[in-house]
């Protein structure tokens, strides 16, 4: 069971939603979209499900072109972030409802729905409606008259983002649970890295309508193939300043160097483009190897554990994640800390020459 795109665009009013795009997606597999609103994951799963028609391209399923085939006639189930349940139904009959379209016997009905309903721990609520639910289990509810009609294909366009932290760590869970239970092929939209990290599988991030890398999710996340997908896959964003290699030396402007040593010291003597995760910057203590930088403090906030810090460093706009309370007065200097070996090298074409140390080793 594959599901593959070659070439598939989508274009509206001479707008290019969707550039055109290769992917194959295999059998039980967990596939995530990331990306930033407007990124394009809504537009590109619509053409997997058969709803939008592609501008140019195919699509096949288990080898065969289906690219003109209607939604009804394919194997597809989708679940959006605005979770639809009919409020008249007990969960029963929700879960119950598409089998009921196909014509099935009462007996085989029942069977599916029972079976269903245990997966996603609904069977004490089938008689209820779904206002008399939390907000978690009525996603559970909608989740489960997908997941019925035994599609090979299930479509998930940000499920959780209107639930609260605790519904969303619940179902968080649960989901990777119950695509391993299914044997489908999942396909999961979200624009938090953290939870594309946390369900795993497979990752597509996409920027702009491009799919710019596709892969093993810790992989793309330790070794992004350039600096936008290192952008898209960092909350928040990946952090960025120039570089100059000359012979063992990376200079970091305003005269502050470091010994270019490792995976560095390989690199051409030129102009680089240098990007580094948050939660790698330093304030007060400091690795010896670390570079010390002066910015301007915008702003903190204060997470319970953790501290943000967003910093002016020459007109360029920093965030940094450090540990503990930091109560810091806005639009004071800041001195902050930053060793080499977190550093991600790219050309200034923005595509990456060197990992981060921990990513190469890893």
């Amino acid at each position: 069971m594959t599901l593959e795109l070659h070439g598939v665009s989508k274009v509206v009013s001479g707008q290019t939603h969707i550039h055109p795009t290769d992917l194959r997606l295999e059998k039980a597999t967990m596939n995530v979209l990331l990306g930033p609103t407007l990124s394009g994951k809504t537009s590109l799963m619509r053409l997997m499900a058969g709803l939008d028609a592609p501008a140019s391209g195919r699509i096949l399923w288990e080898g065969r072109d289906v690219t003109g085939v209607r939604v009804q006639d394919r194997g597809v189930a989708m679940v959006y972030q605005q979770f639809i349940n009919y409020p008249s139904m007990t969960v029963y009959e929700n879960i119950a409802s598409p089998l009921r379209l196909q014509r099935l016997d009462r007996r085989e009905i029942d069977r599916r729905v029972r079976e269903t309903a245990e997966l996603l721990r609904l069977t004490p609520m089938l008689g209820r409606r779904p206002l008399e639910l939390s907000g978690g289990q009525q996603q559970r509810c909608a989740l489960a008259r997908a997941l019925v009609k035994n599609a090979g294909l299930v479509l998930l366009d940000e499920p959780l983002a209107n639930l609260d932290y605790k519904l969303r760590e619940e179902l968080r869970v649960e989901i990777p649970r119950i695509f391993e239970a299914s044997g489908s092929i999942f396909v999961y939209a979200t624009t938090e890295p953290e939870e594309a990290l946390l369900l795993g599988g497979h990752v597509a991030t996409l920027w702009e309508g491009r799919v710019t890398q596709f892969g093993p999710t810790a992989e793309v996340y330790r070794n992004p193939v350039d600096a936008t997908t290192a952008r898209v896959f960092s909350d928040p964003p990946m952090n960025f300043l120039r570089i100059v290699k000359s012979g063992s030396v990376l200079t970091f402007g305003r005269g502050r160097n470091a010994p270019a040593t490792g995976r560095l010291a390989a690199l051409p003597d030129g102009r680089y483009l240098a990007g580094f995760r948050p939660n790698h910057l330093e304030i007060g203590r400091h690795s010896p190897s670390a570079v010390d930088f002066e910015t301007v403090l915008d702003a903190t906030e204060l997470t319970g554990s953790e501290t943000f810090v967003h910093l002016d460093h020459d007109g360029e706009r920093w965030v940094g994640l450090v540990h503990g309370i930091h109560d810091l007065d806005p639009g004071r200097p800041l001195r902050v800390y930053l060793d080499p070996i977190h550093l991600y090298v790219f050309d200034e074409d923005g595509r990456l020459v060197a990992p981060a140390a921990y990513a190469a080793a890893a």
